[in-house]
C-alpha cells in the first residue's frame, strides 16, 4: 500500500475510534513525534509523556484535521501544543537551578555546531532552564514571535525576549565548555 494511501488508512480508522489504527498511527509517527518531544522536555521520561499527551489530543480531535492538508504539520502543532500545556503544568512553577549571568549574547561558533550530534545538541537544551528551553524551542525552532510566544505562556514580550536572550547565552557557554572535546566519547550519564 502506498504511503499516503496507507496514512489515509489509519487516519480514516482513528476517526472511528479503531484502536488498532490509533495504535499504527502511534507507531508510525513515534520517532518524529519523539524528536519534537525531546527538544521541549527535560528529560526522556518528560517527553514521553508530552508525546502521550500529544497523541491523545490527536485521537480526540482527529475529526478536527483537515485531509485536503498534510497529515504531520498539523501533528506537529498538536505536538508543540502538549509540550506547551506540560510546560504550563509542570515546569513554569519548578525554579530553575542555574542563575545566569546578564552578559550580551555572542553569536555561537559555527565550528562548534558542525561537530555537534544530535544527542550533543539534545544533551545541551535539556540542560536550559525549563522557561528558557520553551521560548527558544518556540521562537527558533517552531517560528512563533515573541508576541505568539507571550500569548501561548502567559508572559510579557520582554520577559520572552529575555528568556531568548539567556537561552542563547547559555547555549554558547555550554558550546565554549565542550568546544575541542571529541562529543562522540563524552558520557552524559545515559
Amino acid at each position: 500500500m502506498k504511503e499516503d494511501n496507507y496514512l489515509a488508512f489509519l487516519i480514516s480508522g482513528c476517526q472511528r475510534m479503531d484502536e488498532h489504527s490509533q495504535m499504527e498511527l502511534y507507531r508510525y509517527f513515534y520517532s518524529y513525534g519523539m524528536g519534537i518531544c525531546l527538544r521541549y522536555a527535560r528529560n526522556r521520561e518528560s517527553a514521553m509523556e508530552m508525546l502521550n499527551d500529544g497523541f491523545l489530543k490527536i485521537f480526540t480531535k482527529i475529526d478536527q484535521y483537515d485531509p485536503e492538508y498534510p497529515f504531520k504539520p498539523w501533528l506537529r502543532k498538536v505536538l508543540v501544543h502538549a509540550a506547551i500545556d506540560h510546560f504550563r503544568k509542570y515546569e513554569r512553577q519548578q525554579p530553575d537551578s542555574q542563575k545566569l549571568s546578564d552578559t550580551t549574547v555572542s553569536t555561537i561558533h559555527n565550528e562548534a555546531l558542525d561537530q555537534l550530534e544530535f544527542e550533543d545538541l539534545l544533551h545541551i537544551m535539556q540542560q536550559l532552564p525549563s522557561a528558557y528551553r520553551m521560548v527558544f524551542n518556540l521562537y527558533v525552532v517552531d517560528h512563533l514571535s515573541h508576541k505568539e510566544i507571550a500569548e501561548q505562556l502567559n508572559i510579557s514580550v520582554g520577559t520572552s525576549k529575555s528568556n531568548l536572550a539567556k537561552a542563547r547565552q547559555r547555549i554558547k557557554e555550554l558550546l565554549n565548555e565542550i568546544h575541542g572535546m571529541d562529543l562522540k566519547s563524552k558520557k552524559y550519564g545515559r
